[in-house]
């Protein structure tokens, strides 16, 4: 059976889902149908999202459960059902998938080698503070937190940690990258691993993706799209407002039942848009998180050989 020969193994909230959709463009490239199906990370697991794995207790909202059972039904954690995802492969040169958990779960780094150990694989990486930020109006967005201060972001870690064992409501721990990279380095040959940066795909997608094209052995002039962005994170500024355009209830039903479909669809993502905003962090909230990875970054730049002052300014 087929396995993937690449795989896009994070970080999270930093251009993982962006990646994703603009190589399934290259048509020497398959993406997995399943855009997470963190296969390594969870192989052998039972999932419960309202179950901590440690058995701790959850302590979480029903409606946030749900929305946690969602995401990791898609979840794969046997190898017959990952394999499936790789049946549709015919003439492509480049069979890879994104789960941006595989950076962050230790274990992931061993299963990896241990299926495919010759795998290119590829890292993004954003400013770990930017990156939390990123996560938490993420989760309030779409009502998974009650809390929607953004400077709470601090004390509110430990709680996320105790709380949930799905990684990525962890926000400030997950930027800590130099030890997650670290393990790759230490088990793959470096030739295999390509880490780019948020700033790249943003300032020159094109170019970063090329790169991409470049590594993996494909046809490097193609140009993808890349003007459609991905999983762009903000807070609702009226809640219930919010509920009635995204949640089933009368007046969606009303609007729905007179209104063409398409035109409602249209007129309702507009007014989401309308009802999102960005609460700025902070200046003390952002020194402390500067501060707080200072020394990761300071590691994590000799790591991969990047210039990364910026993210200590």
């Amino acid at each position: 059976m087929t396995m993937p020969n690449f795989l896009i193994i994070g970080a999270p909230k930093a251009g993982t889902t962006a990646l994703y959709h603009y190589l399934k463009q290259h048509p020497q490239i398959y993406m997995s149908p399943i855009k997470e199906p963190a296969f390594f990370a969870f192989e052998g697991l039972k999932l419960d999202a309202g179950k901590p794995l440690d058995g701790g207790v959850n302590n979480r909202p029903e409606e946030s459960i749900e929305w946690y059972r969602q995401r990791i039904s898609s979840s794969i954690t046997n190898l017959e059902d990952y394999q499936a995802l790789f049946q549709g492969v015919s003439n492509k040169i480049a069979i890879g998938e994104a789960s941006p958990a595989y950076m962050y779960f230790p274990r992931a780094h061993e299963r990896i080698h241990y299926y495919i150990p010759d795998a290119k694989l590829i890292a993004i990486l954003r400013h770990p503070g930017d990156r939390a930020y990123s996560s938490f109006l993420h989760r309030a967005q779409h009502g998974l937190d009650p809390l929607t201060d953004v400077n709470q972001i601090l004390k509110k870690e430990d709680f996320n940690i105790r709380d949930v064992w799905w990684g990525f409501r962890h926000n400030v721990r997950i930027g800590f990258y130099y030890d997650q990279l670290k393990r790759y380095f230490d088990k793959f040959d470096k030739n295999q691993i390509k880490v780019y940066l948020y700033e790249d795909l943003d300032s020159n997608g094109v170019g970063l993706l090329q790169d991409i094209f470049q590594f993996l052995g494909v046809d490097d002039t193609f140009v993808p799209d890349v003007s459609t962005k991905h999983l762009v994170s903000a807070i609702p500024k009226n809640k219930i407002w919010h509920q009635i355009l995204t949640k089933p209830n009368l007046i969606r039903g009303v609007f729905k039942a007179i209104l063409p479909d398409q035109l409602g669809k249209r007129i309702a993502t507009n007014l989401k848009k309308r009802n999102l905003g960005k609460p700025q962090l902070a200046p003390e909230v952002r020194r402390e998180l500067n501060q707080l990875y200072r020394e990761d970054i300071l590691k994590l730049q000799d790591l991969i050989g990047r210039d990364l002052s910026k993210w200590l300014e």
